[in-house]
């Protein structure tokens, strides 16, 4: 294993950033991020933190200054305007290739998107796909890994925590389709491939999961949950039109004011895509978390930091309750 090299990082200060960081500290890297206020960064001890943002391309020379490797995860997963998922998610992963070809930087590792499979889809897919074929361009010059990532979630994700609360509830309101397959990753399995990757000499561009082949289904994800919670739980599906309502509003909404949200009508047809499965090539994945363990101990996570109500036991008549005491 090459131990101690010098990391250039963006999106450190991020769910899946923090996480990236605390995994290349343990394993001994030096780690150098990008971040729009130092002040308020909290990295882990150890970190060094630079000044910059995504679109303040003089603050990437900076970054890349006896740096090793490069690791792009920043941008944007939710925009006001379509043209501002190129902005930050295409324009900054193609100027900080060119920072890092013009520092002697060799390696670049970028975050990607299954969205990337399907640009039509989205603005955000197609910014990310736009951010693929940029870096493109610098392999050969510099060693380039794209890594396709899934639906990340874990302790400390904002994101999924809506998803993570319908399944606490008896009824959980689910915004896809019934036949929907997916791939998933635990946030601590995404910081060793990670760290793996600035390790290794992977190139091109591969998938990610966590192994479970074919990946999950709704039904799974319920029956883990109701294992997990001790309790029934039915799902009901939103139809497409309702979701897709609350897309063009929550648009137009962020069209006024100016500030994005989760939901737009790109988003809508995201989610209710049927296949994001992640496919080979995959980036190798040793003792992968999968949802039945990822799940208890993200649960746990939110219910310790007060983002959800604490575990309540299922009433003397549910199935799981009469089957413990028989």
């Amino acid at each position: 294993m090459d131990m101690g090299k010098t990391i250039a990082m963006t999106g450190a200060t991020g769910f899946a950033g923090r996480h990236a960081v605390t995994e290349l500290l343990k394993r001994g890297h030096r780690i150098v991020a990008l971040a729009r206020n130092p002040a308020r960064a909290d990295l882990p001890s150890g970190a060094e933190v630079i000044a910059g943002h995504l679109d303040d391309e003089s603050a990437f020379a900076k970054l890349m200054r006896g740096a090793n490797a490069v690791v792009h995860l920043a941008g944007v997963i939710a925009a006001a305007r379509a043209d501002h998922y190129f902005k930050y998610n295409t324009s900054p992963t193609r100027a900080l290739a060119e920072a890092a070809l013009e520092s002697g930087v060799k390696r670049f590792v970028f975050a990607s998107s299954l969205a990337a499979r399907e640009p039509k889809l989205s603005p955000y897919g197609a910014s990310k796909l736009a951010a693929e074929q940029e870096l493109s361009k610098f392999h050969g010059r510099l060693q380039t890994l794209i890594l396709r990532a899934p639906a990340i979630y874990g302790p400390g994700d904002r994101a999924t925590l809506p998803l993570f609360k319908q399944l606490t509830q008896r009824i959980a309101f689910v915004p896809g389709e019934r036949e929907q397959r997916f791939s998933l990753l635990y946030v601590k399995d995404f910081a060793r491939i990670l760290a793996d990757a600035v390790e290794g000499e992977a190139a091109g561009q591969l998938e990610l999961s966590d192994g479970t082949a074919g990946g999950y289904g709704w039904n799974d994800l319920i029956r883990v949950a109701e294992a997990t919670e001790r309790r029934e739980i039915r799902a009901l599906f939103l139809p497409k039109p309702v979701a897709a309502g609350v897309g063009f509003l929550a648009a137009g909404v962020a069209g006024l004011t100016g500030k994005a949200g989760m939901m737009n009508p790109g988003k809508v047809r995201e989610l209710y895509h049927v296949d994001w499965v992640a496919r080979e090539p995959q980036f190798p994945l040793a003792d992968p978390t999968n949802f039945s363990k990822g799940f208890p101990e993200t649960l746990a996570w939110y219910r310790a930091a007060g983002w959800l109500p604490p575990h309540r036991e299922a009433g003397r008549n549910s199935a799981f309750n009469r089957e413990a005491e028989e």
